[in-house]
């Protein structure tokens, strides 16, 4: 793996030196480089897909739900009693897709959703028996998952990881308002790129 050329560099070697997309880098010259292979955010993304992927061989087949429903489901079986913006908010995910799974769980009869006790104005789900049976036969599987991954990483580095993963978490916070400021200066969208619905 090569190393990133740094932006003083790029400017001052000629284009036959840029990085190519053989060796990582931008395939032509004079554009933005985005070294994926050591973008935290996409090699985040890429090891919770491919996770996700090898639990949903669990129950993609056999109980005939996606990635969606399960994680639906694994975030009412850990927070019983949410709301459906609260389960988007646990989950991370898009409150259409969100609400999409919700409604096929509660087609099939997986979830369930009930008038808050203390507030009748608001509903909030829970898992069904049947929702129940699915979350106790995957939730084993997603641990054995989860062991087979750490087995990579001794106990200090574990406790490590863990330590970071919060740090990150708790950055979170005011990631939405740097992205906003670094998005003010950009240019806006080029000529001719508008498209129409």
């Amino acid at each position: 793996m090569t190393d990133t050329p740094t932006p003083s560099a790029m400017s001052s070697t000629p284009a036959s030196s840029h990085p190519t997309a053989a060796d990582g880098g931008a395939a032509g010259a004079g554009h933005a480089l985005l070294a994926l292979e050591r973008f935290l955010p996409y090699r985040l993304s890429v090891l919770s897909n491919r996770v996700s992927q090898s639990i949903a061989r669990a129950y993609a087949d056999r109980f005939a739900i996606g990635i969606t429903e399960w994680r639906v489901l694994a975030v009412l079986g850990r927070h019983p009693g949410l709301s459906a913006n609260g389960v988007a908010e646990r989950t991370a995910m898009d409150k259409v897709a969100v609400s999409r799974a919700l409604a096929r769980l509660l087609e099939r009869d997986l979830i369930r959703r009930e008038i808050d006790g203390e507030d009748r104005r608001r509903s909030v789900l829970q898992l069904s028996e049947a929702g129940y049976a699915i979350y106790d036969e995957v939730v084993p599987v997603a641990r054995a998952c989860e062991r087979t991954l750490m087995t990579h990483l001794d106990a200090q580095e574990a406790e490590q990881l863990d330590r970071l993963l919060a740090k990150l978490e708790a950055g979170m916070r005011g990631l939405a308002d740097a992205v906003e400021a670094s998005a003010e200066g950009m240019p806006g969208e080029p000529a001719g790129t508008q498209t129409t619905d």
